[in-house]
């Protein structure tokens, strides 16, 4: 196994003469022994480096500072590794060549799909036909979980009117739907 031997090297034109590189020559080896006590050496080497280039985005922050922006950021890229070997995972591979046709579906057959999007259709129109303060009390119980009182308060009305208002909305949209099922057959 090579080591490789870090050379002081100038700063170029390139570099701002911030001590950034310094820095990172400086504490690149303690940041993979650091790193390395965690997981693997190759991996190690790999993560510091990957935090390394993440760190230049504070290159202006003092060296204090910017030793405990190195940790964090190599603790950090630790965990992104760990999750995406954990995502990985290739035991749990499972072929689809053999058995493909016999996998069931989690998708609703298209008939049913269009057949769904039809009730929920009917459902809009019928909530939309509904009368304006009608419509609000209603949404607002059904589709925002106020409650009664919540709703009484929100609106400026008794619980009492919220009662009436959700009553006769239900009653609305059972006529309405069921129009709408008696008219189909017609």
């Amino acid at each position: 196994m090579e080591t490789e031997t870090v050379t002081e090297a100038p700063l170029g034109p390139a570099h701002d003469g911030d001590g950034f590189d310094a820095f990172v020559r400086r504490h690149h080896a303690a940041l993979v022994g650091f790193l390395a006590r965690r997981c693997h050496e190759e991996d190690a080497r790999d993560i510091a480096q990957e935090a390394m280039v993440r760190l230049m985005r504070y290159r202006d922050q003092p060296p204090e500072k910017l030793k405990l922006l190195m940790y964090r950021i190599a603790l950090n890229a630790l965990l992104d590794s760990g999750r995406q070997q954990t995502s990985r995972q290739a035991g749990a591979h499972v072929s689809l060549d053999a058995d493909f046709e016999r996998l069931p579906s989690a998708e609703l057959p298209h008939e049913q799909r269009i057949e769904h999007q039809q009730q929920l259709e009917r459902v809009r129109a019928a909530i939309l036909r509904l009368p304006a303060r009608c419509r609000e009390i209603y949404l607002l119980n059904r589709i925002e979980g106020m409650s009664y009182t919540q709703i009484a308060r929100h609106c400026r009305i008794s619980v009492g009117a919220v009662e009436k208002n959700i009553s006769r909305a239900l009653h609305l949209l059972r006529l309405h739907l069921q129009g709408h099922v008696a008219g189909e057959g017609s």
